[in-house]
């Protein structure tokens, strides 16, 4: 397999930036199409950017045709209150997956999508399993959670009805020095609220292995949901103390007051973040091993360790309106 086209939406990004640039490297790509509203964060040097707004349908549509990919790596993905608020992420997720969705129906060449969804998608029920599985039941009770699980279906759906592979990568929270990540923001504030009444532990990945991961995706075009997780995990407490943070026991109407004072310090929490705080958020990430020969490079300690050495990550209010 060589000469492979890939079209990569989300390219603008942290994560679709490092998805770009490793790309480059590989001598099984030919020609590589970006989509953003923004151009790449680092400087690529033989992929075509087009910079577009989510809601220019029709000009996304062409742009991918045109470019007829075998592989599209969809990564245009907003989460809630990173770097826009929860309306306006799920505003330009649904926008740009309607586009983009429908113009992979007209490309001819096309063999494989590759989707970043989320583990958030299995939400956090009390008869939830404590690390599930890709085959467990998805029970999102978030906003962000029920955005990538909508998403999940019409890539699903596409799949059917193309005879393609679609390779749903369900991360963990992505963390980096340069991505704009709730979790990361809320964890970095002098005081850090955790559920008393429960053990919540929790895993993440670093932006540059969830980068590897795509492109490993891309390369095999394995079919199915695949959890995307660095191995160990941390309790709310601990990954606090390695940042010298104070944890604040919290409960019920606690929750509230912890996020208005969130918000204020300029660290919104949007409720997927909340679930993590009060329940955990862990998958099982052993199918990514075996389907991807892929092991992430750094695991959850090294990466919440390193979050506090690195610049804040500011939240950008928009400038775009939502149609």
């Amino acid at each position: 397999m060589s000469g492979r086209r890939v079209v990569v939406t989300g390219i603008g990004g942290e994560l679709g930036s490092r998805v770009g640039a490793l790309l480059e490297e590989q001598t099984w790509v030919g020609e590589i199409v970006g989509i953003d509203a923004n151009p790449p964060r680092r400087r690529l040097r033989r992929t075509v950017v087009h910079v577009v707004e989510p809601q220019q349908h029709e000009l996304i549509a062409e742009r991918i045709v045109q470019a007829n990919p075998h592989v599209i790596i969809h990564l245009g993905v907003w989460e809630p209150d990173a770097r826009l608020s929860s309306a306006e992420a799920q505003s330009f997720t649904e926008q740009l997956a309607t586009a983009v969705f429908d113009a992979a129906s007209r490309v001819s060449a096309l063999e494989s999508v590759v989707l970043r969804s989320g583990i958030e998608v299995y939400g956090k029920h009390s008869h939830s399993p404590h690390s599930p599985n890709e085959h467990q039941p998805l029970e999102p009770q978030s906003l962000f959670g029920n955005m990538l699980l909508g998403l999940e279906h019409k890539v699903s759906e596409l799949a059917i009805s193309r005879g393609t592979a679609a390779t749903l990568l369900r991360l963990a929270p992505v963390v980096g020095p340069h991505v704009p990540s709730p979790l990361g923001r809320m964890l970095r504030l002098p005081a850090v609220p955790f559920n008393p009444l429960g053990s919540a532990r929790f895993s993440v990945i670093e932006d540059g292995d969830a980068a590897q991961a795509f492109v490993s995706a891309a390369q095999h075009q394995p079919h199915g949901a695949i959890n995307v997780v660095a191995d160990g995990s941390l309790s709310v407490m601990q990954a606090a103390s390695l940042g010298n943070r104070i944890s604040i026991p919290t409960i019920g109407p606690g929750w509230w007051a912890a996020k208005s004072l969130a918000k204020l310090a300029g660290a919104p929490v949007p409720e997927h973040v909340v679930e993590l705080l009060s329940h955990g958020r862990l998958a099982n990430a052993e199918h990514l091993v075996d389907t991807l020969n892929f092991t992430p490079v750094h695991n959850t300690k090294e990466v919440i360790s390193r979050l506090y050495e690195w610049p804040s990550v500011i939240r950008i209010q928009p400038t775009r309106q939502v149609a």
